[in-house]
């Protein structure tokens, strides 16, 4: 299979101006004749649905939910990154895409990373339009915040809800034109099918999650805005109800995986405490800002704090191991998340960790308490302030800055941030794999397009923190507007489709038997144990750190656990009722086949890079060492139920130098 990534000739800087004012366009009274479905109502696809309707398309928006209110964009913290350079620091679009490909360890698209560096500044413009309450300094202006692997404050940011903020925003515009009548919304649907008419995407399958019915929907295109897989690990910071299923679904029907071994491991989670734990909590980014993470220079005092003999309060100065400020002196804390998260492995391997499971660091506010208190307390005019009030002022200025992520976390922990170093351990956050798409972000299933975190293409092998909400927004926004016309250009004279094809009879005759076997199993395992089974397999074998022996070992149990599932599942109530366990059952056996995608593609790829780490390939210093003369490529998989199949295209990098990452 060819893939042409349909990227546009001409310079770098001037790709995508030139494409917008060349691109072919569906005119407004044709806009009108033409149907688009979007599935998925986070920040890619309610803004996506919502300006396609404002534009004049019938549009039909999909979520699962029964609001989309609640999609997972809604739990993103920290912020969203834009190439606006407010603080004069030396920020430009340039530098916003340079930093992109470099923090991706040169794995990424040049052309849709430049774009989106591109359109960063629109977004946030549109935002504050919409009454997105932003930080504000003093003067009024916007603020920005620092986030890892970057030299300049370009993060905006609305307190610890930033993800929630800009949803609200994304959905008052969505909801207005569904008022307007023009998008038709669909709560509690969940897509079970792609159906193709020739070879396009014409329409889904979905079942109504309320009363079991399994409906078809047509339309001239399919956007996919469904989210990421990062759930294939069980625990994990996503939402329990994020999954992969529209996007396998996808896969099933043609359309290609790409690059679904790059996992993103954040750095900054609550750790681990216990069995019974289904989900992950995240620690935004935006605390490495003013936390100071380290441990014990000792394995004593490292044990001792296991044992509960010691606390971080009872370290002193001199006995603690910055170690991101030691190995790191350029960014410091702030390096990347994947360097972040495997400095932290390193330390806790070394028996250095800091909780009862040795499988924790700290993330310390001392310093940044006192910093700012001294501070406070000068423009306030205390000339002398003593040790307590210094610390009472202080604590109030982070309290301003992130006093929701302080009381989210002392819930969940029961201790206090502000008196004690937090306890955080790198836990799985987002997925920089996903379906391929071309520049104009169609799969490679005409008709099919895919935005946001269900595409593989701005991230390359790692993510910087803040810019998941840039992609979604920009794809939504300010690409798919454009880009949907490239091929709803060719479709003006094809009337609309009806659920009355045959090609629609069939998918739906396939999803009811693909249903109601779940349905009808009566094994003697439920599906939770199943899919936190998977996901210990995937966390051992393809987790923060991988090797050849591993990967073979863990396909090969995922395959025998796929068989096991199916013969010895038991899904209670039925078919035709609300039911979640059915829907969970669909979801664990999607992950179950993309879980032997994705151990096979880090098994394919014989390099480090980014979020990907083999043991076997790594520098001295135990840093990621890439093999660019062999893998300078996106891996791009078809599904076989015998054998997956390959696929590559070929990066070409004209605009940024190949080399090594280096944060010191």
């Amino acid at each position: 299979m060819s893939l042409n990534s349909n990227v546009p000739n001409g310079p770098l800087a001037e790709k995508w101006t030139n494409y917008k004012s060349k691109m072919n366009l569906v005119a407004p009274n044709n806009k009108r004749r033409l149907e688009v479905i979007v599935v998925g109502t986070g920040l890619a696809g309610a803004s996506a649905a919502a300006t396609l309707g404002e534009l004049g398309y019938n549009v039909k928006a999909f979520t699962f939910h029964d609001s989309p209110r609640r999609a997972h964009s809604i739990a993103a913290q920290g912020g969203i990154n834009a190439a606006k350079n407010y603080q004069n620091d030396g920020d430009s679009i340039w530098r916003l895409f340079y930093d992109t490909i470099k923090g991706g360890d040169y794995r990424s698209r040049e052309s849709n990373v430049h774009r989106l560096a591109e359109v960063s500044a629109d977004i946030i413009d549109q935002c504050v339009a919409q009454g997105v309450p932003f930080a504000r300094e003093y003067g009024g202006l916007l603020h920005n915040r620092s986030f890892g692997g970057v030299q300049v404050s370009r993060t905006f940011y609305a307190r610890g809800q930033t993800g929630q903020q800009l949803l609200i925003g994304a959905y008052q515009a969505l909801s207005r034109q569904i008022s307007n009548g023009n998008v038709e919304m669909y709560n509690r649907h969940e897509m079970l099918d792609v159906v193709k008419i020739d070879g396009k995407a014409r329409g889904i399958v979905t079942r109504n999650l309320l009363n079991g019915k399994i409906e078809s929907h047509a339309a001239h295109c399919v956007i996919l805005a469904t989210g990421g897989y990062g759930n294939v690990f069980y625990l994990s910071t996503n939402a329990m109800g994020s999954n992969v299923t529209a996007a396998w679904r996808a896969v099933k029907r043609g359309a290609l995986m790409a690059n679904p071994c790059y996992t993103q491991i954040h750095p900054t989670c609550i750790p681990v405490s216990g069995e019974y734990q289904s989900k992950l909590t995240l620690m935004s980014e935006s605390l490495r800002n003013d936390g100071r993470v380290w441990v014990p220079k000792t394995i004593a005092d490292a044990e001792a704090i296991q044992r509960g003999e010691k606390t971080g309060l009872d370290i002193a100065e001199e006995d603690r191991d910055y170690y991101l400020e030691r190995r790191y002196p350029a960014f410091g804390n702030l390096v990347p998340r994947d360097v972040a998260s495997r400095a932290a492995k390193v330390a806790c391997d070394e028996g250095k960790g800091v909780s009862k499971t040795g499988l924790a660091v700290f993330l310390d506010f001392a310093s940044a308490i006192q910093r700012y208190g001294k501070s406070a307390a000068i423009s306030q005019g205390i000339s002398d302030p003593d040790a307590g009030t210094i610390t009472k002022l202080g604590e109030k200025v982070v309290e301003e800055k992130y006093g929701n992520l302080f009381e989210m976390y002392e819930k969940i922990t029961g201790e206090n941030p502000y008196k004690n170093p937090m306890k955080i351990y790198p836990a799985v956050h987002y997925t920089m794999g996903g379906l391929w798409v071309d520049y104009n972000l169609q799969t490679n299933i005409p008709g099919l397009f895919a935005l946001g975190e269900a595409n593989f293409s701005d991230h390359g092998a790692n993510r910087l923190g803040a810019s998941a909400l840039m992609q979604g927004l920009a794809d939504g926004y300010f690409v798919i507007p454009y880009t949907l016309g490239t091929f709803l250009s060719n479709e003006i004279r094809t009337p609309k489709f009806t659920t009355d094809a045959p090609e629609f009879k069939a998918a739906e005759s396939k999803v009811k038997e693909n249903v109601l076997r779940l349905a009808n199993s009566q094994g003697n395992q439920s599906v939770e144990s199943f899919h936190r089974r998977l996901g210990k397999i995937m966390w051992e074998y393809c987790g923060m750190s991988r090797n050849a022996e591993g990967l073979k070992k863990g396909r090969q149990m995922i395959r025998e656990l796929r068989e096991e599932f199916y013969r010895d599942v038991y899904v209670p109530g039925s078919d035709t009722e609300y039911n979640p366990e059915l829907e969970k059952a669909g979801r664990v056996a999607d992950f179950l086949e993309m879980g032997e995608v994705m151990m096979l593609d880090a098994l394919n790829r014989n390099e480090s890079c980014g979020g990907h780490f083999r043991e076997e390939y790594q520098s001295t210093e135990g840093e990621a060492q890439r093999n660019d003369a062999d893998y300078t490529y996106v891996a791009a998989w078809e599904w076989d139920d015998n054998e997956p199949i390959l696929h590559k295209e070929e990066l070409n990098f004209e605009n940024v130098e190949l080399k090594t990452r280096s944060y010191k």
